[in-house]
């Protein structure tokens, strides 16, 4: 149901107008279970998709023409596929009429942007102050290997036989094994009411479209929101094996809780994978320590080739959150006494020229410094997956990070690490590096 200024706002092309960015992620959505990760190549491969907005007095219907034929069985779309596209309608019209254009907000402030996440997951019914805590946020990357995702699904599994739901960016890889071995224990369990939370934004989803688990889909409005979402939700975090995206999370997570102002925050964090990933893990803890220092690995753990040890280690610590959300008299579904620094919390532009002024040096304050690589990380991602990154790198050539030369170098190795173990890319894909380390 939707008024007539909604409407109106969804049916404009032009300026002010949503319809592109419905169609653009629509079409992501409908393409679903794809192997492939390039957002341009899949706006270029169906080009004569059309999605028409046909209006009713009651509400509007959607027309749909030339759309990929796996979102259809028997010539019936999949539900699955069609409560998305619902979700992916609902969000970007309360986004561009209540958040953006509404007026309520002033996203130049911390606590309006804070407010801001809190009314698109409210509003997308996510919130619910019924439920213990009980959310896992599993973060990993959409290119693993293997015996990597299986790893994923058993971890997931053993979630699910203990009664943790869980919460991922929504996509294949990393994304999709816990949400698979989760459904499976919450079977074993007869738990009926098992959650699947996907987050994801309109920048990333035609690469990382929604797996089929997902039962409650919500677009936020860019990358830095979708990440507050994850914080704001979670009782507790763990991340899987994966490359530059998954690096941009763990930065921007370590950035929060570093912060002095949560030190009395309790969000456990644990890093796992089977025994053939402690690579991965060394790679990112050693850079850590370097780059950040190693105070910074005292908020994390490490956990290497044991599902059931993540499992029980988080539902312990989860208990703890509980204790702590209600001694503080915090919510349990949204944790409003977390400090988000605002250098976290505003979009950063991926340019040729905002990637070469990225200040990558010690000469500034801790948290500064991991806002910085995280945005770094986050242009190389925009680079690697989003149309309109690929699209500035084919036409002025890689971006260049330039910096303190022993940081330079660290970040050069641990980008080199992710290039050699297949991790910028889905399995089969040849990796053209999008970026290039200036000193």
């Amino acid at each position: 149901m939707l008024s007539q200024s909604e409407i109106d706002v969804l049916l404009n092309s032009g300026q002010g107008g949503i319809h592109p960015l419905f169609r653009r992620c629509a079409l992501a959505i409908l393409n679903s279970g794809s192997d492939n990760d390039n957002a341009k190549e899949l706006f270029e491969r169906y080009r004569d998709f059309e999605l028409k907005v046909v209006r009713h007095p009651w509400g509007i219907r959607l027309a749909i023409r030339n759309a990929p034929a796996g979102a259809f069985v028997d010539g019936q779309m999949i539900h699955g596929i069609k409560e998305h596209l619902f979700a992916v309608l609902r969000d970007v019209v309360y986004i561009a009429h209540e958040i953006d254009k509404g007026g309520r907000f002033d996203l130049a402030n911390s606590i309006d942007i804070t407010n801001a996440v809190f009314h698109v997951l409210r509003n997308a019914r996510v919130l619910d102050r019924r439920i213990k805590p009980n959310l896992v946020v599993c973060w990993g990357g959409h290119s693993i290997s293997e015996a990597e995702y299986q790893y994923t699904k058993k971890v997931g599994y053993e979630f699910g036989l203990r009664g943790l739901d869980v919460c991922t960016g929504c996509g294949p890889g990393a994304m999709k094994g816990p949400m698979k071995g989760a459904t499976i224990g919450h079977a074993k369990q007869r738990n009926a009411h098992g959650r699947y939370i996907g987050l994801t934004e309109p920048g990333i989803i035609a690469a990382e479209p929604p797996n089929a688990i997902v039962n409650q889909l919500v677009i936020m409005p860019d990358i830095e929101k979708r990440l507050e979402a994850f914080v704001r939700l979670a009782h507790g975090v763990v991340v899987f094996p994966g490359g530059v995206g998954t690096a941009e999370e763990v930065l921007y997570l370590l950035g929060i809780l570093l912060d002095p102002r949560n030190a009395e925050q309790l969000l456990p964090v644990i890093l796992t994978g089977p025994a053939q990933s402690a690579g991965y893990f060394t790679q990112i803890r050693q850079f850590i320590e370097a780059a950040v220092g190693p105070q910074a690995m005292e908020r994390l753990q490490i956990v290497i080739g044991d599902p059931a040890a993540v499992a029980k280690q988080m539902v312990a610590e989860v208990s703890q959150v509980r204790t702590r959300r209600r001694a503080s008299n915090d919510s349990y579904s949204f944790n409003w006494l977390l400090h988000v620094p605002e250098d976290f919390q505003h979009p950063f532009e991926v340019t040729h020229a905002s990637m070469r002024g990225l200040a990558l040096h010690r000469d500034q304050p801790q948290h500064l410094l991991v806002a910085n690589l995280r945005r770094a990380f986050s242009g190389i991602v925009s680079g690697n997956v989003k149309e309109q990154g690929i699209a500035a790198i084919e036409a002025l050539g890689p971006f260049e990070l330039s910096g303190d030369p022993e940081l330079m170098r660290l970040l050069d190795e641990l980008l080199r690490g992710f290039v050699a173990q297949g991790r910028m890319k889905l399995p089969g894909s040849v990796y053209t590096p999008c970026y290039r380390i200036v000193t």
